[in-house]
């Protein structure tokens, strides 16, 4: 029983790595500013939207790792083999303006950093952020990186998400007078949720935690172990070439189109052995890092404003951003304390700008085919989304700034709802969630499962009870935007 164990706790960490990379999306700084004003406003009544989203954020990336297991394709790569070209088009624009949406946070994040850390002008501070992980992605290629150089890079993505934890840990050990039952209370539902502010920063909370371009990312993080355990064991996916001898109708184990046959065969397809050897190991190590880093620092920093704004006046509480948390934090608490937060800050923009990076690197590959070096890819997302960062730092200053890195979250909690859609379909889909063995008596769940020369197909797409929730989740997230967009349209 301990050898089992320990061969298994092993083989866990051998797995650590692709939940940090996702994690760090669900903490950069549109998070921070969302969670600000969350804390500011409603105190710790808020907390239970952060936990709603995690759990959301858990369900939609074991089908993101599932999806991407399966096939040996991102959700990119699956939009472009099996959607109509104008919804693979559509879906595409979504994807990039999440993306604009997000390093728009990240810019003025970083700016913000900055200023608090260096006293670097807002301006300038945007400007500088072009730079910031430009060196490390440079080296970033993961089609010609070994398993040893990949992990490497993981381990480096981590540090500064367990940097950004010690700074909240820090943060969490200043506060006083704070009851932890008030606190553990916040994880309840109450009627905040439902006030016309409440449900803005509500859907902000959602977009900022469920971002667009993470569910991308988690879809294609994983081939690289899969990758990794077929070369060593020479095992292959690729369905046969030739025609089944048993009656089946081939298209459904590729994408229908007889157009896309080229393109699929050049990608990667993982054999049943390594599914069945990666996928609860991925899926438990990405659920894992998600609950325990993301859940913590997103609370953590809602936390600390409920402690720190909420007693504030009103007319403060409705100013309060960045900037205020940190000097209430300098100058009730001690210096170093707001210099833990801008620390932690800066620390979260530069892991977010290298993950949102990756992410928009899957989605111009795969559903455009355009291929670009990482560093090529930052250098143009980034010079799009300081423009307007730039705009708004040097027109309106540091309450324009607080307010559009609000505004960004709620806009990635628009386009929620068009990205996940085709995640919850392929994962449901069997012409999609098939893999061939060529052991007729190889593992799986054996379901849905027709002999092809000598093999067979494992169907492996989501039972009806997962689907369900999946469907649930979707309606949630949907609604919350439609009524967000109603009161929105109200107020105007």
């Amino acid at each position: 029983m301990w050898m089992k164990t320990r061969k298994a706790v092993v083989k866990y960490f051998k797995f650590v790595g692709p939940g940090f990379m996702v994690s760090v999306a669900y903490i950069d700084p549109g998070n921070y500013a969302t969670d600000v004003a969350a804390g500011a406003t409603f105190r710790f009544r808020l907390l239970f939207m952060i936990l709603l989203s995690n759990i959301f954020a858990v369900f939609l990336q074991t089908l993101c790792v599932k999806l991407g297991t399966v096939t040996g394709m991102n959700l990119a790569e699956n939009c472009k083999a099996h959607l109509p070209p104008w919804l693979n088009y559509v879906l595409y624009a979504f994807a990039e303006a999440a993306i604009i949406a997000t390093d728009i946070a990240e810019v003025i994040g970083t700016a913000i950093a900055l200023n608090l850390l260096l006293k670097v002008p807002l301006v300038a501070g945007c400007a500088i952020s072009i730079l910031d992980v430009l060196i490390i992605l440079i080296f970033y290629n993961p089609s010609g990186m070994s398993m040893r150089a990949l992990r490497i890079f993981e381990m480096c993505v981590m540090l500064l998400v367990l940097g950004v934890v010690v700074s909240f840990c820090f943060e969490l050990s200043m506060i006083r007078d704070t009851s932890v039952a008030e606190v553990f209370q916040g994880y309840l539902p109450s009627k905040a949720l439902v006030t016309s502010k409440g449900l803005y920063q509500s859907c902000g909370i959602l977009g900022a935690t469920v971002m667009p371009h993470s569910l991308y990312l988690g879809s294609g993080i994983v081939q690289s172990r899969l990758r990794d355990f077929d070369d060593r064991h020479n095992t292959s996916g690729t369905p046969p070439t030739t025609p089944p001898t048993e009656p089946i109708d081939p298209t459904s184990l590729l994408p229908s189109s007889a157009s896309l046959t080229s393109v699929l065969s050049e990608k990667y397809r993982p054999s049943l052995a390594a599914i069945n050897a990666c996928l609860t190991y991925s899926t438990l190590e990405l659920a894992i890092s998600l609950i325990t880093f993301a859940l913590f620092v997103n609370s953590a920093i809602l936390i600390v404003a409920g402690s720190s704004l909420s007693h504030l006046p009103a007319e403060e509480i409705e100013a309060a951003d960045l900037f205020t948390i940190h000097d209430l934090l300098a100058r009730t608490l001690a210096p170093v304390a707001g210099t833990m937060f801008a620390l932690a800050l800066l620390l979260s923009g530069t892991s977010a700008g290298i993950v949102c990076t990756i992410a928009g690197q899957m989605v111009s590959e795969g559903q455009l085919r355009w291929t670009v070096k990482p560093w090529v890819r930052r250098l143009i997302t980034r010079s799009i989304s300081i423009t307007p960062s730039i705009i708004i730092a040097g027109a309106v200053g540091r309450e324009g700034l607080g307010t559009a890195l609000e505004a960004s979250q709620v806009a990635l909690s628009v386009v929620l709802p068009f990205v996940s859609a085709p995640l919850i379909w392929f994962t449901c889909r069997a012409s999609v969630m098939r893999v061939w063995t060529s052991d007729v008596d190889d593992g799986g769940d054996g379901s849905g499962t027709q002999g092809v020369d000598g093999g067979r197909v494992v169907v492996l797409r989501n039972h009806w009870v997962t689907s369900a929730v999946a469907v649930v989740i979707w309606g949630v997230i949907v609604v919350m935007n439609v009524a967000l967009l109603v009161l929105l349209g109200k107020r105007k």
